[in-house]
């Protein structure tokens, strides 16, 4: 149901919420534009839809620009007070659904304008921006210093801090710097109730249960973060070493990317391709191939013991070396900013078809289990299999104990706009997710649950999941934080 078609009672209260969110925000930061208001209930699961101009969820009452935690903590408490649901968002960059506005009578609070950087401080290594700071421009400012927050996302150049926080985000350096989890030092948040919550900036402490995890990863179904502060690390690029293989399977690339993290190395960027994978993003060297790509950095010593293991190791497979310099020039290309962005929607309307990601992580001794099932399945049993264009994977952050699995699947669109979302990418997401929960492994990496893999939540969890539940009811009683992100809708 949208706006236009709700009962008049129903119209007279959510005027009188618009009315109350222009006194506490000022009629300035509140929006209830028709077309902004369309734009801003979907993310980029739905891009497709959205590309055609097509809205069907309902529509947010109105969308409020937050200039301060003071004003968020406002915003919160009135929702709280008068069942207004809340979706927060800064820079709208999400691919789950988390940014849907799939409940009535919801405000989305962005948090973009809040983009101070408060300080960066070179001696105890830390930074310390609000949640609308884009984290390029982040990443530009503490290069001054010669540092770097180690943090690189695709979406790098428009993501915000805040949603990187709430989204559980890792970068395409997490296998030497860690995901945001790794990074965060400390934050301050908003909780429905319009109470400003803290946590100190220090280096460690064992005061109890580590309250940042509270807030890392809520995904806006908690609290809305309000301010961050990241760790720093000494930007060296000059002792970068890039690496490229081609090898002949995903195991074998799987097994290579094993020996070298498990013997205690850890390159910045350690990715093995599919062959189909692969074809799409190196098609000038592939040749049919699967493709290994490694980046060794820091100081000179260790970035040279680095690039020296990793020879070791592939040298003890079959495999052909790529140039480095190929490798260089492929990753300099990899953000998505605006530009891609917009060249992909054109590319959708007119070709029809498009290409999504679905991205877990397990284990190493059953993750190359999880990819063939998934695969194998898809292919036997998924109705629309023939027009599938790609069907492949990438491993791209790799662990002590496991790695990830990026599913990549491009199709032809033989059906009605609207349709796309429930007979190609809902059911591609299903199988992935279903393979991966049989095996052990998690159904989400770090793209965060969203809307629209919420319902295998519990199954996720499984004995713990009333630990996470507990969470909810302490930090959102009545429900308006995200209602359906994270927890299934109806879920007591």
């Amino acid at each position: 149901m949208t706006r236009s078609t709700e009962s008049t009672e129903t119209e007279v209260d959510n005027n009188a919420i618009i009315d109350e969110l222009r006194e506490i925000a000022g009629p300035q930061r509140v929006d209830t534009d028709e077309q902004l208001l369309r734009e801003a209930s979907v993310d980029r699961f739905k891009k497709y839809t959205a590309v055609h101009g097509i809205y069907d969820g309902p529509l947010p009452l109105a969308i409020v620009r937050a200039g301060s935690a003071e004003q968020v903590a406002a915003v919160l408490a009135f929702a709280n007070e008068h069942g207004v649901n809340i979706v927060a968002r800064t820079g709208r960059t999400g691919t789950e659904g988390g940014l849907e506005t799939s409940h009535e009578r919801t405000v989305v609070l962005d948090g973009s304008g809040m983009a101070e950087i408060v300080r960066i401080d070179p001696v105890d290594m830390q930074a310390t921006a609000q949640c609308g700071t884009p984290l390029q421009v982040l990443e530009q400012r503490v290069r001054e210093f010669g540092l770097t927050t180690g943090h690189s996302p695709q979406s790098k150049p428009q993501a915000q801090l805040g949603g990187l926080v709430a989204t559980r985000s890792i970068g395409q350096f997490s296998t030497l710097y860690g995901g945001i989890e790794d990074m965060v030092v400390g934050l301050e948040a908003v909780f429905p109730d319009g109470s400003i919550s803290r946590i100190k900036n220090v280096p460690r402490r064992a005061a109890g249960p580590d309250i940042r995890h509270v807030v890392i990863g809520n995904e806006g179904a908690l609290c809305f973060v309000t301010e961050v502060t990241v760790k720093l690390f000494a930007h060296r690029p000059e002792n970068d070493h890039f690496h490229g293989y081609l090898l002949d399977d995903v195991r074998t690339g799987i097994e290579i990317l094993r020996e070298i993290v498990t013997a205690g190395y850890r390159p910045s960027v350690a990715r093995v391709y599919s062959e189909q994978d692969a074809a799409q993003h190196f098609a000038h060297f592939a040749d049919g191939k699967c493709v290994a790509v490694f980046l060794a950095e820091g100081p000179a010593g260790l970035a040279e013991a680095t690039s020296a293991e990793i020879d070791r190791v592939v040298r003890e497979h079959a495999h052909e070396r790529v140039e480095p310099e190929l490798i260089r020039e492929w990753f300099d290309d990899l953000n998505w900013g605006p530009d891609k962005i917009r060249a992909e929607q054109r590319t959708m309307l007119a070709e029809r078809r498009l290409g999504y990601t679905t991205e877990v992580s397990a284990n190493w001794s059953v993750i190359g289990d999880i990819y063939e099932a998934a695969i194998a399945r898809i292919t036997a049993e998924f109705p629309r299999f023939a027009d599938i264009t790609l069907l492949g994977g990438h491993s791209s952050h790799s662990y002590q104990t496991g790695t990830n699995m990026y599913f990549v699947y491009d199709y032809r669109i033989n059906c009605e706009p609207r349709e796309e979302i429930i007979e190609y990418h809902v059911p591609l997401n299903a199988i992935i997710v279903e393979e991966t929960l049989a095996r052990g492994g998690s159904m989400v990496h770090h793209h965060g649950i969203g809307k629209y893999r919420a319902p295998w939540t519990e199954q996720e969890h499984g004995s713990a999941y009333p630990v996470l539940r507990k969470l909810k009811d302490a930090y959102d009683p009545n429900g308006i934080m995200n209602p359906g992100t994270i927890f299934p809708t109806g879920d007591r």
